[in-house]
């Protein structure tokens, strides 16, 4: 799976964001908090990770409202996924990952782990 480009990511982290579909005018004004862009350019991005199938989107008046067809969850998870199929020792790897987790991050992980092995006795 291909990671984001800079542009690419910024533009879905603004559409993450946002609780309801955005237009190209929205994720504008929220880039433009951190860089110098242009509108065509948002635009052109938007349009290929539609193509990309990462966004979908409707006709509302004239303009396109856009929203992301997978969470931030499951397009880390993705990443997280490919290196560790490239990793001979997927274990070790994800230890070291652990290891480097803050105190209350691990703990919320723990709970989550308890929670699908719960999951797992009832099937």
């Amino acid at each position: 799976m291909p990671r984001f480009g800079e542009l690419e990511a910024a533009i879905m982290r603004a559409v993450w964001a946002s609780p309801t579909p955005v237009r190209v005018r929205d994720v504008l004004e929220a880039l433009r908090k951190e860089r110098d862009v242009a509108f065509t350019t948002v635009q052109t991005v938007m349009e290929i990770l539609f193509r990309k199938d990462w966004l979908d989107r409707a006709k509302q008046g004239r303009a396109y409202v856009y929203w992301a067809t997978a969470s931030q969850e499951d397009y880390a998870t993705a990443l997280v996924e490919e290196a560790l199929e490239s990793a001979p020792d997927q274990a070790a790897v994800l230890s070291r990952l652990v290891e480097r987790m803050p105190d209350d991050e691990r703990a919320g992980l723990r709970a989550a782990l308890d929670e699908a092995k719960n999951r797992e006795g009832l099937t």
